[in-house]
């Protein structure tokens, strides 16, 4: 249908909503995509420093998985509240001050001396995070539909792999190559580096990012009418409720639940791949940190087919179960093959490429029902709970590998609830 406006724009409705969607993707994604990349190196890059800092400074796996892991209570503790403030302050203001001073954190990890100060440290960078991914999560929705929303989410979760494809060799360059400079070890020197330019960050944010499509400079008025209009469109089908029935929905805690298994699965490998690759006999650091990246890289085009295929076809549970079930066969591989190390990465890389696949269609669940508030609640919520299993897992899997000096059994752990989430997710809504 064409209209004609008061602007004398004429505009086409089959496919002007796709050009306006095309500058709003390239105006917001890259920028947004480019800081979880941040995000999520500062958070996972303790698995490179581990290979140099449990010998200086005498830590055993147990003291390391705790400490990995602690971030995640004080990330708990405060992700909701975090939220519940960014609804009411606005996400850019919110997401900028989330951004400095978890880079600052990040940049004091350097001066770790002993575990009481590795656990302090990481907790504090926890609470100092808590927030921007649900944060993000909940701003998408501000601008994109439900039928949209999958493949906006999965360019945004592009930062999960390609976090990996960089992070991986940077951090085993900067290991190897600084080590020793200016009296700093390497992984002191990595924690610096790769956490100031999240403040950085931060300070453009504040001055880039707009709260919501009315605020939008950069969009016609035209455009703004069109996007406002199917919003709100959709806002209607949501519930708006408050935090209390978000809270108490129990489609709400089925979610949670079914992150908590998937971020188990993530987090093994994010904090235990360069460990799994140095025990199957590779031994320098930056040849580590490119083994590592492969993975990540496998999971890139499976991990974006998938979302436009779940988006195209509006179905969600059975794109979410079947990349699942190749993932946990994946991780399978890697166990009963790693002292083969070509095996045991091919293993690995489907493994990751079944997780990266399930959670930007995982995150069209809840946004698909939750509004108003209750969408900022719901959803720091699924994601806070879910996030619990970045501090069982790494503790849990330093704990078996503790007693059976293998890290077998903790692999098989994180098959197992990769599969399990898979299945669990049968069970939810139709769409």
């Amino acid at each position: 249908m064409n209209d004609t406006t008061a602007e004398g724009v004429r505009f086409n409705a089959s496919t002007g909503i796709d050009q306006i969607y095309k500058k709003i993707s390239l105006r917001l994604i890259p920028f947004l995509l480019f800081c979880y990349i941040l995000s999520y190196l500062d958070r996972v890059n303790i698995g490179f420093a581990k290979l140099q800092m449990l010998g200086e400074l005498h830590f055993t796996d147990a003291v390391y998985g705790l400490g990995a892991g602690v971030f995640f209570i004080g990330y708990f503790f405060f992700e909701v509240p975090s939220n519940i403030i960014m609804h009411k302050v606005g996400p850019r203001r919110w997401l900028a001050r989330i951004l400095v001073t978890w880079g600052l954190l990040s940049a004091a990890m350097m001066f770790v001396q002993g575990a009481t100060s590795f656990y302090v440290l990481r907790f504090l960078l926890g609470v100092a995070e808590a927030g921007f991914f649900p944060g993000i999560i909940y701003y998408l929705t501000r601008w994109y539909p439900a039928d949209r929303r999958g493949r906006a989410t999965s360019l945004f979760l592009l930062a999960l792999p390609l976090s990996g494809l960089i992070g991986g060799p940077l951090s085993g360059w900067i290991l190897r190559d600084t080590h020793g400079i200016g009296g700093l070890s390497g992984w002191q020197w990595m924690f610096l580096i790769e956490g100031l330019p999240t403040v950085i960050a931060g300070f453009f944010l504040f001055r880039y990012l707009d709260d919501n499509v009315a605020d939008a400079k950069w969009l016609t008025e035209l455009e703004k009418r069109e996007i406002i209009a199917l919003m709100q469109k959709e806002e209607a089908t949501k519930t708006h409720s408050g935090t209390g029935k978000a809270f108490g929905s129990a489609r709400t805690w089925l979610l949670s639940l079914i992150y908590f298994l998937f971020v188990f699965s993530l987090y093994g490998i994010s904090f235990w791949l360069p460990t799994i690759i140095k025990a199957a006999g590779v031994k320098d650091a930056l040849d580590i940190g490119l083994l590592s990246a492969l993975p990540w890289a496998a999971g890139v085009i499976p991990m974006l087919l998938i979302a436009r295929s779940a988006d195209r076809r509006g179905e969600r549970r059975w794109h979410i179960f079947v990349p699942a079930v190749i993932g946990t066969i994946g991780f399978i591989i890697s166990v009963k093959f790693s002292a083969n190390v070509p095996i045991a990465l091919m293993g690995m890389s489907i493994a990751t490429m079944g997780i990266l696949s399930v959670l930007p269609i995982f995150w069209s669940l809840p946004t698909a029902y939750l509004g108003g508030a209750g969408a900022a609640a719901g959803i720091a919520l699924i994601n806070s709970f879910g996030n619990l299993s970045g501090f069982v897992g790494p503790a849990l899997i330093g704990w078996v590998k503790g007693i059976t000096g293998t890290l077998d059994s903790g692999v098989y752990m994180l098959a197992g609830c990769l599969f399990l989430g898979g299945l669990l997710t049968l069970f939810t809504a139709s769409k």
